[in-house]
């Protein structure tokens, strides 16, 4: 059952405050990603914090919005659909979540970039939809790093198989109604730092493989979330999925 959304009657303090605690969040955020990029030799551009807003409402997300953050992440397609249609500024939409086949068709509307692509037949479920509506839609494979059985996300060791099916199905992986651009993973729930950093890695080394024997370029790896983003970005993340900390002393304490 989904977790029901917070609202601006629920929040912790003012509105006024709120909004200025989003801000305050959101910028700690921007600076400890950049910290963690430049502690990696990477430049700070090399790394997309994408603000996941699946715990509040729209009024509470737009305050996001405001406060800088431009790519919005929802696990709920419906969910992402309804905020698309509620926002206002240059949102690029991410979705996040596991997506059932028959909830591909609405989620088009958005035009998000797909990070939970976890099979063979919701990708080409994608590419179905995408070709009947016209739109161009950049996806990501999801990948079981920690091979969890209560995860979704493709074996390691099926990937490549999934990814050779594909090009030989379109005619041209550049102008294809939807392109794989990379890799999304998480790592195992409950293990320390240097454990997640050793499966991000596991992912890098994984989307070099596959890009050395595709030719394809997977220039994205959607990796690390609020706890371990600083191991993600040391192993080549490039989207990084933040919650909790954006909305720090704004929910109440359940969430």
């Amino acid at each position: 059952m989904a977790v029901p959304m917070i609202s601006i009657d629920q929040i912790t303090c003012s509105p006024a405050e709120t909004q200025q605690r989003i801000a305050a969040n959101w910028q700690g955020v921007v600076a400890e990603v950049a910290e963690a990029a430049r502690a990696s030799d990477r430049p700070v551009d090399a790394v997309r914090v994408v603000g996941v807003s699946k715990y509040v409402d729209t009024e509470l997300t737009q305050w996001l919005v405001d406060a800088g953050c431009h790519d919005l992440g929802e696990n709920r397609p419906q969910v992402l659909c309804q905020k698309a249609d509620g926002l206002v500024g240059p949102i690029r939409w991410h979705q996040i979540g596991h997506l059932q086949r028959n909830k591909v068709r609405r989620l088009m509307s958005a035009r998000p970039m797909i990070h939970s692509i976890d099979s063979e037949r919701l990708l080409n479920e994608v590419i179905a939809e995408a070709t009947r509506q016209e739109c161009k839609i950049d996806v990501l494979l999801e990948i079981n790093v920690s091979a969890e059985e209560a995860k979704t996300g493709l074996p390691v060791e099926e990937a490549s198989g999934v990814l050779d099916r594909f090009l030989q199905q379109v005619a041209d992986a550049q102008t294809s109604p939807v392109r794989i651009v990379g890799l999304m993973a998480m790592a195992a729930w409950g293990k320390d730092l240097a454990v997640a950093q050793q499966q991000f890695a596991k992912v890098r080394e994984l989307r070099d493989e596959l890009q050395a024997s595709s030719g394809l370029a997977l220039p994205e790896l959607s990796m690390g979330m609020s706890g371990d983003f600083p191991a993600a970005i040391a192993e080549g993340a490039t989207l990084v999925r933040v919650g909790s900390k954006l909305f720090g002393g704004v929910l109440p304490p359940a969430h």
